[in-house]
């Protein structure tokens, strides 16, 4: 006899507006104007990062999918300053919160879980502000991620318990009216895109 596998709409629901948005922001990686709209994205992203003053280390995620490559905006804000610090997210387990090892402009890297590139040397740190990939956002400030939940998690299980000021990075395609929300989904500090900071 066979069982019946319970059905989650509310992630099927995500799950479907996941691969549409996903499919839109990887053509968008091709159009003509694709650098400009980084450029602008870039410009408003460093405005809301100085909002941030006392921000002395950061962590934001290695590019993949046709996300926003914020890797050279955090370069001009770790040369404004020899004491600051930027991390990458690396995945030790699944389900398992992320840890964030330093990176440097000129880090050496090497293929992390899931292909995405981490820091060879595995020095941990513990931001104090997160850049957050959004594949969706409304604009109560809700994101929607990859379905992993490791963002989720972490935030929930922060060191120290006081969780890290966030800001969500997304181009304005991935802006949705409203996202399905769960128990656990909690909203942004912000979000930036090429267009408005919400």
């Amino acid at each position: 006899m066979m069982q019946s596998i319970a059905r989650n709409p509310l992630l099927e629901t995500k799950s479907a507006l996941r691969a549409n948005l996903l499919a839109t922001r990887e053509a968008q990686g091709v159009r003509a104007d694709h650098e400009a709209r980084g450029e602008a994205l870039a410009r408003r992203l460093m405005q809301e990062i100085a909002r941030y003053p006392k921000a002395s280390c950061i962590g934001f995620y290695w590019p993949v999918a046709g996300e926003f490559d914020a890797r050279d905006a955090l370069a001009v804000w770790l040369a404004l300053d020899a004491s600051r610090r930027a991390a990458l997210p690396v995945v030790i387990a699944p389900r398992a919160p992320l840890v964030f090892h330093a990176w440097q402009p000129k880090s050496a890297m090497k293929k992390g879980r899931y292909g995405i590139s981490v820091p060879e040397e595995e020095r941990v740190v513990v931001p104090d502000l997160l850049l957050i990939p959004c594949v969706g956002f409304d604009a109560d400030r809700y994101r929607l991620g990859y379905g992993g939940g490791y963002y989720d998690r972490t935030l929930a299980d922060w060191p120290g318990g006081k969780p890290p000021a966030t800001i969500g990075v997304a181009f304005e395609s991935a802006k949705c009216d409203s996202l399905p929300r769960g128990e656990h989904d909690l909203p942004l500090g912000a979000i930036v895109t090429e267009s408005a900071v919400y």
